[in-house]
C-alpha cells in the first residue's frame, strides 16, 4: 500500500512536460509520496495563457521506491492572433527518471545533492490549423524530424534549516519549444547542452515560493527562441494536493507573432 512517508511538497510539482519538479524544469526529486518501501502517483492539469497561446498539459506519474519514475502527458498549444490564429499543434511525451545518488532531504550533514538521470520521448502530431498555408508538418518549418528525446541530469537540494530548496538541471536537447515545433532545424540539428535552475523558499510547510529559468536552443530560422523564466507560488493544502500559480515569460515563439510571450500559469496535481 502507498505510505505517503515522504515530506510534504518534496514530490515537487508536476512539470509542464510531465516529470516531477517545478513548472518549467525537472528536478532530482522522484514524484509522489511513496517511500523507499513503497509507491506514490499523480495525476495532474496545466495552463499557460500569454498574450498570443496558449499550452495546455495534462498527464500522469507513478513515482517506485524513491527510486524510478515513470510519466506520461500530452501538451496542447494553440495560436490567438493573426495569422497563427488557427494554430493547433500536440504533443505526446513519455518520461522515465532515475535516482542514481545522493538524498536531497534526509541527509542534511553531507554536501551530495540527490542527483538523478532522465530521459523525456517525445512525438509531435501533425500540425493543425495551417492546411490554408499548406502547412501540415513541423517539417515544412524547418524541422529535421517530428519526434525526439531529451536527455537531462538533475541535482538537487533541500536545505532544512534554511528553508531552502536549490536545483540545477542540464539537459541535451534539440526541441524547438519543447518539441512542439519538431526537432532540430535549418540553422541547427546537433543535441547542445542547456542549462536550467530552480530556486523555492519554504515560506511555511505547505507554501512554497520560487522562480525557475531554463535555456533553450536556437534551431529554426522561423523561430528566434528565447530562454523562459517563471516567478511562482506553489499551496499543499495536503499531500493529496496542490496548486501551483506563476508568473511566466516563454519568449519569442515564431517570427510570425514577434512580441515576447508573457503570461500566466496555473497548475493543478492531485495524487498520493
Amino acid at each position: 500500500m502507498p505510505d505517503m512517508g515522504k515530506l510534504t511538497a518534496t514530490g515537487g510539482v508536476s512539470q509542464v512536460e510531465g516529470a516531477g519538479g517545478g513548472g518549467l524544469t525537472p528536478w532530482a526529486l522522484i514524484t509522489g509520496y511513496g517511500s523507499r518501501d513503497s509507491y506514490g502517483g499523480n495525476a495532474h492539469y496545466t495552463q499557460i495563457n500569454t498574450q498570443d497561446y496558449t499550452l495546455k498539459t495534462y498527464g500522469v506519474a507513478v513515482g517506485i521506491m524513491d527510486t524510478v519514475e515513470f510519466s506520461l502527458a500530452k501538451q496542447e498549444f494553440s495560436g490567438s492572433l493573426a495569422p497563427l490564429d488557427s494554430l493547433k499543434l500536440k504533443q505526446d511525451i513519455l518520461g522515465v527518471k532515475v535516482r542514481v545518488a545522493g538524498e536531497a532531504v534526509y541527509d542534511q550533514t553531507g554536501w551530495l545533492p540527490q542527483i538523478a538521470v532522465g530521459a523525456l520521448i517525445k512525438r509531435d502530431d501533425a500540425v493543425g490549423g495551417l492546411g490554408a498555408l499548406g502547412v501540415t508538418s513541423v517539417k515544412q518549418l524547418g524541422a529535421k524530424s517530428e519526434n525526439g528525446v531529451d536527455y537531462y541530469v538533475s541535482a538537487t537540494k533541500l536545505y532544512l534549516a534554511q528553508s531552502l530548496l536549490l536545483n540545477a538541471t542540464v539537459r541535451l536537447s534539440k526541441a524547438n519549444q519543447m518539441g512542439l515545433l519538431g526537432f532540430g532545424g535549418d540553422k541547427n540539428d546537433k543535441y547542445e547542452p542547456l542549462l536550467e535552475a530552480s530556486a523555492a523558499y519554504l515560506i511555511n510547510r505547505k507554501l512554497v515560493l520560487g522562480a525557475e529559468y531554463r535555456m533553450k536552443p536556437r534551431n529554426l530560422g522561423v523561430d528566434n527562441e528565447k530562454d523562459n523564466y517563471d516567478v511562482f507560488l506553489a499551496y499543499f493544502p495536503t499531500k493529496n494536493l496542490s496548486v501551483t500559480a506563476a508568473y511566466v515569460n516563454l519568449g519569442d515563439i515564431t517570427i510570425f507573432n514577434p512580441t515576447k510571450q508573457r503570461g500566466w500559469y496555473l497548475s493543478l496535481q492531485t495524487g498520493f
